[in-house]
């Protein structure tokens, strides 16, 4: 299956076909990372758990920033 990077306001990217994401259960606003593995590009979806810590673990880090600060010394 082939696709061809367009220009995108001042970025570019590319259509996913419809069928890809089904078949990879996304849809659109779902995140994905992006990896360079051995000269390839994969797009791999962002696990909703993953997300969930990290959201609580910047809110921890920004509710106990001034103690994280002085740990730090």
């Amino acid at each position: 299956m082939n696709t061809t990077i367009r220009k995108i306001g001042n970025s570019e990217g590319i259509i996913i076909p419809k069928e890809v994401l089904d078949r990879m259960g996304l849809k659109a606003g779902d995140t994905v990372e992006i990896r360079v593995e051995d000269g390839n590009i994969a797009l791999v979806p962002e696990q909703d758990d993953l997300a969930e810590q990290l959201k609580a673990a910047r809110i921890g880090m920004e509710k106990y920033r001034v103690a994280l600060r002085e740990l730090a010394k």
